[in-house]
């Protein structure tokens, strides 16, 4: 079972009355030794502990999905 730290930041979700973006990252998502990830979650309803919806994207990743957002 994964281990998750506490949100580290909720972020207003643009164009919605009460969504949020939270920002948190999962050790061991994937069970003992597996790679800790960035999660990021999208709650409509502003539910920042249960999103609608998540994306897990591997620590060892982020800098390279960080750059490609930056040239959107």
């Amino acid at each position: 079972m994964s281990k998750s730290t506490d949100i580290k930041k909720v972020i207003p979700l643009s164009g919605t009355k009460k969504g949020t973006i939270s920002i948190s990252k999962i050790v061991e998502p994937y069970g003992k030794d597996s790679a800790p990830v960035a999660s990021i979650g999208i709650s409509l309803s502003g539910d920042s502990d249960n999103p609608e919806w998540k994306s897990h994207i591997p620590m060892d990743n982020l800098d390279a999905v960080i750059a490609a957002l930056q040239e959107l």
